[in-house]
């Protein structure tokens, strides 16, 4: 993770400074309350000129002042791919492309689950003492699954995320703006930004959410209301789209709860929905003790060291990819520059220059990216497909506006 900072242009005089100021003076004490120090910088106020210093790109029109704070930004993707490796790493057996299509019973016990292996079509009993349903926004699925309707229902709310260049936005730090309907953030992210989010509902196929036409207007006219040169269609290069399981309580999406909540059936399996990545270790640890609490046995306490824990632990080094990391030193040896400090995991393999003497090259059309990291998707992080690597090892397919055909064309050469 790394410190961000975040803009957000104030409107109207006077009270608006104060009631925004009061919520981020909030959330800096919250911060330091917490017990592991400061973290990042605290807010600070900003006038109409110190605002326009930081972010140029803003109309003067569109603010009064300003406030900015700092979050914490963190690759979704590489996160997850970094704890399975660290679950791995402590004696997890994790199942790629594997789909519960139903589930053991004993009489009202559940004691497992039959699983398909979508690649070979085979499918496979797994028997276990305990079952926990994780399965976010399929959770209503896997409950009707084990035959029982559950305590909850989950509904599918759609975000969408547009990317767009950096030197379209002018500007040092994100943006945070409030919308009729929600809020909308302009996150810096390597040479990209993110633009987003939408909150709508979604009863499609959850497989494949999608954005629509009338998605991508509403971000781009929301966003052009604070911008001095609006962005159009063309500069979008590329559209990704998610889905977030919220309570079903009320229709308006923002007033949706996304909290997790165990919800045990009368079989020994329990639903539980993730809500955000910032409390996956909490939620964890209640899933768990959800769990122990079902066993005939006595299990060792959890370890106090691990809620202090701040970073997975995988197998190898993974992380941020450094001045000194495999992939580096592969490029230097090739003679080129080393490539941009993101998103890579910290090891491309041993030495992967011995491996092949073009593994250090940058990709074509993706030279925010190395060969060797096409190769260590695949040799080791489960990588098995193309729509593997463009998608969910690197950001190939959202970060280019080919959406990575000239990338994969090279990688074959």
């Amino acid at each position: 993770m790394k410190p961000v900072p975040f803009l957000y242009p104030l409107q109207h005089k006077g009270w608006e400074r104060f009631y925004a100021g009061s919520g981020v003076a909030l959330y800096d004490a919250m911060s330091l309350s917490s017990g592991h120090g400061r973290g990042l910088p605290v807010h600070r106020h900003l006038s109409r000129q110190g605002a326009l210093r930081v972010a140029p790109c803003l109309r003067k029109d569109a603010l009064v002042g300003a406030l900015q704070y700092y979050d914490a930004q963190m690759d979704d993707a590489r996160f997850v791919t970094t704890l399975v490796r660290t679950a791995a790493s402590y004696g997890a057996r994790a199942a790629s492309r594997a789909r519960v299509v139903g589930f053991l019973r004993e009489g009202e016990r559940v004691v497992g689950a039959r699983v398909q292996d979508v690649e070979a079509g085979a499918e496979y009993e797994i028997r276990a003492r305990q079952v926990v349903n994780a399965t976010g926004v399929w959770t209503d699925d896997t409950q009707a699954l084990i035959g029982e309707r559950g305590q909850f229902h989950v509904r599918a709310s759609k975000g969408i995320h547009l990317v767009v260049p950096k030197d379209r936005i002018h500007s040092t730090t994100g943006l945070i703006l409030r919308t009729e309907k929600s809020v909308l953030f302009v996150i810096p992210w390597g040479r990209h930004w993110i633009v987003g989010t939408t909150d709508t509902d979604w009863d499609l196929d959850k497989a494949h959410p999608a954005a629509s036409s009338a998605d991508i207007d509403y971000l781009l006219e929301h966003v052009n209301t604070v911008l001095a040169t609006p962005l159009t269609r063309d500069d979008v290069e590329g559209v990704y789209a998610g889905l977030r399981p919220c309570s079903p309580a009320s229709r308006t999406p923002p007033a949706s709860s996304r909290a997790s909540t165990p919800s045990p059936t009368p079989s020994p399996a329990w639903s539980w929905w993730p809500a955000a990545s910032t409390t996956y270790r909490v939620m964890a640890k209640d899933a768990v003790d959800e769990a122990v609490h079902g066993l005939d046995q006595r299990v060792a306490p959890a370890s106090p060291r691990t809620p202090r824990s701040s970073a997975p632990r995988a197998t190898g080094p993974c992380g941020t990819r450094g001045p000194a990391s495999p992939p580096a030193r592969a490029a230097r040896r090739a003679g080129r520059a080393p490539p941009q400090p993101v998103r890579l995991p910290d090891a491309a393999g041993p030495r992967p220059d011995r491996r092949g003497p073009r593994l250090g090259e940058p990709l074509p059309a993706a030279d925010d990216y190395l060969r060797a990291e096409i190769v260590y998707a695949a040799s080791h992080e489960g990588a098995r497909h193309l729509d593997d690597v463009l998608t969910r090892r690197t950001r190939i397919s959202i970060e280019t506006f080919d959406r990575g055909t000239r990338s994969s064309a090279s990688a074959r050469s």
